[in-house]
């Protein structure tokens, strides 16, 4: 069975998972929707989807029968809910891109779509998906370190990426998108539930916009990097972020690709001068948050500390977990294994394929979500997805709950989080 597959979002995430389908033989691109004319031209002639089949509003595909078996929807945060369910109530499988939904009210709207139909909708949590963290899972369901006590996880969004996409990119301000842990660190509260394996049962955060603030702005410095005085010596200086990525045929895709489709000297000289990507990072526009921890306690005791930080190197995540009989210490790339009994330490290998950011594909990760989720569509084996509707709705429910917590200053019980949500 060859799966056809819709794209509903012709940007980096959803062009991206396209050329991987394409790459990776597991389906035929078969209609695209996107409001910019540039994006869904290109990729129709990329992949030569006919003009009957190019659509400007995701609603004109819609109106027509099903034409593909499958759908990804990788529209704007806040304008995941309306597609994803009139594409369920059509019949196709789905593939969201994370988060789900800004609000826990749009997130069940999709969610009952998806029961409703009983469609297959997988939600982009690319985390779950890489053989690092298929051997980290079965090492602790395996019983190799005992009973998980605690966990200690690092996401190390990386300086620039930081001043790229939640700075002055299109996640900068909460109310255009959502929250930075929900916007970037849903993945890890998501992957942290996976692991542990058991429920969230009080949850509380700390932590604010730091550095990125108009009172942190050089003394002489102008408003745009270009023709700012004290550009040379900003550690965020727009062209020296994005200048060493030219002639980068990866990080011409991502990320200089949305500042321009003319990826040349010239295009991306013009993009920093007129452009919101060479603002100075201290013009005040943004809200997000730029550092934040979060303290979770699951059901059975078990406890785990998630930080996130814009001040390191983009690099993967970095974990510890601490059991009865072991731990366990992982940087994305090796899994090291320091058993109690014997004292000996056992390393696994597991060496993602490429880097940790979105040009790389995250690692892989994003391959092997493809692989699982057009698995499922062409097998209908619907285990290759463990990033299901409820799945995703619990963890999305303790990112609200660790908001709530670090918004008021106050330890938030998960107590709807221990049952089956109502609707689902």
């Amino acid at each position: 069975m060859t799966v056809t597959l819709a794209i509903v979002g012709a940007g980096a995430r959803g062009a991206g998972y396209a050329r991987i389908a394409a790459a990776e033989g597991l389906a035929a691109l078969a209609a695209v929707a996107d409001p910019d004319p540039a994006r869904r031209g290109a990729l129709a002639a990329e992949f030569g989807i006919p003009d009957d089949r190019v659509f400007a509003d995701w609603r004109d595909l819609a109106a027509l029968p099903r034409l593909a078996d499958a759908v990804i929807v990788a529209t704007p945060d806040r304008l995941h809910a309306d597609p994803a369910v009139a594409f369920a109530d059509l019949g196709y499988a789905l593939l969201l891109e994370k988060p789900m939904a800004p609000t826990e009210h749009e997130a069940r709207r999709i969610v009952d779509a998806a029961v409703r139909n009983d469609v297959l909708l997988a939600v982009c949590h690319v985390l779950r998906y890489t053989p690092y963290s298929a051997t980290l899972k079965q090492l602790i369901d395996t019983g190799r370190i005992g009973d998980v006590v605690s966990v200690e996880h690092l996401e190390p969004v990386g300086w620039w990426h930081q001043a790229h996409s939640y700075v002055r990119g299109q996640w900068a301000v909460e109310a255009e998108s959502s929250s930075m842990l929900l916007a970037k660190s849903c993945h890890d509260i998501d992957w942290l539930g996976h692991l542990v394996g058991r429920p969230v049962a009080r949850v509380s955060s700390f932590g604010g916009l730091h550095h990125f603030r108009a009172e942190n702005k050089p003394a002489g410095a102008g408003d745009r990097c270009v023709t700012c005085p004290v550009e040379r010596t900003c550690a965020y200086s727009a062209p020296r972020i994005y200048e060493r990525f030219l002639g980068d045929p990866v990080h011409e895709q991502w990320p200089l690709r949305v500042l321009t489709d003319d990826v040349s000297t010239a295009g991306l000289r013009k993009a920093l001068a007129e452009g919101p990507y060479g603002a100075c990072v201290y013009a005040g526009r943004n809200d997000v948050v730029d550092h934040q921890v979060v303290n979770l306690e699951y059901a059975g005791g078990a406890t785990a500390s998630f930080t996130m930080t814009a001040f390191t190197a983009l690099d993967f995540r970095k974990t510890r977990v601490f059991g009865t009989r072991g731990s366990l210490d992982g940087d994305g790339r090796a899994i090291t294994l320091h058993d109690f009994l014997t004292d000996e330490v056992e390393k696994f290998a597991t060496e993602p394929d490429g880097g940790a950011s979105a040009a790389d594909g995250h690692g892989g990760a994003d391959t092997e979500l493809m692989r699982a989720f057009l698995g499922a569509v062409a097998t209908g084996d619907r285990t290759l997805i463990s990033s299901g509707p409820y799945e995703t709705l619990m963890s999305h429910l303790v990112v609200w709950a660790a908001e709530q917590a670090r918004r008021e200053g106050t330890v938030v019980t998960m107590e709807h989080a221990l049952t089956p949500a109502v609707g689902i």
